[in-house]
């Protein structure tokens, strides 16, 4: 059975079995898998719907089959590596990029998932990073539930436009003189230095982020299989802001 096979069934059983069955935090089991495993959920049922890079992947099962993952993998962007804690520990910066439920799983799931995670890198002495997207309502409450460090909110920027699910790192020379710039709104970013006392110790002194002792506060939420981003654009000489989705409709050739 492939995994979008076994999505589709646990579909079915989350309106069925599952909910009768009540799934309790001791069915959950946890472990690392493969890229293929992964592949099908995040593309399909992750509202990214694409895959990022992926250094260590992990799934959680309920009676053998694929019910969450989470991905850790090396950010693309060299001055964000160096920017957490300096260019000696750049290298040891990863970042928590990728993490989905399916939505019968119990309360605290997530939280489980994200220590079982932590808990199997220990030893390698990594700083950890991740971002809660303001514009998918969320506020990191699994980052505080494992004790992530809170770092602030990143910069307001703006990306080169390059069409509807591709990402703007690659780009034309036509499209990077387009007026049409991509909004990338502002997240919140946690910081979780995991590895030994010495190592944590001399992190902590080399953080360039502030630590904010008080947590971003705001309702917890899921979102639905198959809900997208809203993605926001920006017209840089007139000063408007629309939706993607409205814009491709006036400009079908972009799709």
């Amino acid at each position: 059975m492939t995994v979008i096979e076994q999505i589709d069934l646990l579909s079915q059983l989350d309106e069925q079995s599952f909910l009768e069955q009540e799934v309790e935090l001791k069915d959950i089991s946890f472990r690392r898998i493969s890229r293929e495993e992964a592949k099908d959920m995040l593309l399909n049922y992750h509202y990214l719907h694409r895959l990022p890079p992926m250094s260590f992947i992990y799934g959680a099962f309920v009676d053998n089959a694929l019910v969450g993952i989470l991905t850790v993998g090396k950010p693309a962007s060299m001055p964000l590596c160096k920017g957490v804690a300096g260019e000696t520990y750049s290298p040891q910066v990863y970042e928590l990029n990728r993490l989905y439920t399916m939505d019968f799983l119990p309360k605290n799931t997530e939280s489980m998932f994200v220590g079982y995670m932590l808990k199997d890198l220990k030893p390698l002495n990594l700083i950890l990073i991740s971002y809660a997207d303001k514009g998918m309502n969320h506020s990191g409450y699994i980052y505080q539930a494992t004790n992530w460090l809170y770092t602030g909110l990143s910069a307001n920027r703006t990306d080169v436009y390059v069409g509807k699910g591709k990402h703007s790192r690659t780009y034309t020379e036509e499209q990077r003189q387009s007026d049409i710039r991509k909004i990338r709104s502002s997240k919140h970013r946690y910081v979780y230095i995991n590895g030994n006392k010495r190592f944590k110790k001399d992190v902590l002194k080399a953080l360039k982020y502030p630590i904010i002792p008080e947590y971003p506060k705001g309702e917890v939420t899921h979102y639905e299989v198959g809900e997208e981003e809203v993605v926001w654009l920006y017209n840089k000489v007139t000063g408007e802001t629309f939706t993607e989705e409205n814009y491709l409709k006036s400009n079908p050739i972009q799709r």
